[in-house]
């Protein structure tokens, strides 16, 4: 007992470091990360506005922006089923939310100049740029996959952990927790290191060599996406199937 409680200790102790200045809002009381939030309505207000202008008057002839919207539509749709299955329909929101607050998120990074705005500490960045963003992704994905198997199969979901031996439960509970540790990370480590070597390559060599870094780091950034997207349907459509 007192080896977990000084391993839990230890993790509180970890949760309070701080890498950088950050900016925070009180709010009832509560320490609000106001770096996060600032960046993240912002993305949100992008997809939003984006979203009314291109469809508030659908045409019989599509528009250019109502062909873009119908394409994306079609193409979170077709990841979903994919990866989901038959009953992939009820999911397209969430998967197709989670796909495009990240891509828009990740590309904020790299064409809006943030840098500009004046905070009293820190300065701002793409959302996905915080571990706080990734984590929070990642948690509402795991939430998804167990609310997906609990919905389907009721408390025999849970049966899954004794299979296909009794043996693997530890094996297969410690799978639960990985999954949202490796979506987080893996979203997070991926556009810190993007935008800190452009960072680094602007200030070594301002003019051109950066331009092409850039150029890939919207692609990156897009499969980063499209990754955490895949993975969310594909971790729901486990968890309704009961397999792994």
């Amino acid at each position: 007992m007192n080896g977990i409680s000084n391993a839990l200790n230890g993790l509180y102790d970890i949760s309070g470091v701080e890498v950088g200045q950050h900016f925070y809002w009180q709010i009832a009381g509560f320490q609000v990360h106001a770096q996060v939030l600032i960046t993240s309505w912002v993305v949100i207000a992008i997809l939003l506005g984006s979203a009314v202008i291109a469809v508030r008057n659908p045409q019989t002839i599509p528009t250019a922006g109502q062909n873009f919207f119908e394409y994306v539509l079609e193409f979170i749709r077709d990841v979903s089923k994919t990866q989901i299955g038959e009953e992939y329909g009820p999911w397209v929101p969430f998967i197709g939310t989670m796909f495009l607050f990240i891509f828009v998120s990740n590309w904020s990074g790299a064409l809006l100049p943030w840098k500009i705005i004046q905070l009293p500490h820190g300065e701002l960045a793409a959302p996905t740029n915080d571990i706080n963003t990734t984590v929070a992704l990642a948690l509402l994905t795991s939430v998804a996959y167990f609310y997906a198997g609990l919905s389907k199969k009721g408390l025999g979901y849970f049966s899954k952990y004794i299979q296909p031996t009794p043996i693997l439960l530890p094996i297969n509970i410690l799978e639960d927790f990985t999954k949202p540790l490796s979506l987080s990370f893996r979203l997070f480590g991926n556009i810190l290191a993007d935008e800190l070597v452009v960072v680094v390559l602007v200030s070594l060599v301002p003019s051109v060599v950066p331009i092409p870094v850039m150029f890939l780091g919207l692609f990156i950034s897009g499969i980063q996406a499209l990754i955490f997207a895949t993975l969310a349907a594909a971790y729901i459509g486990e968890s309704m199937e009961g397999h792994h």
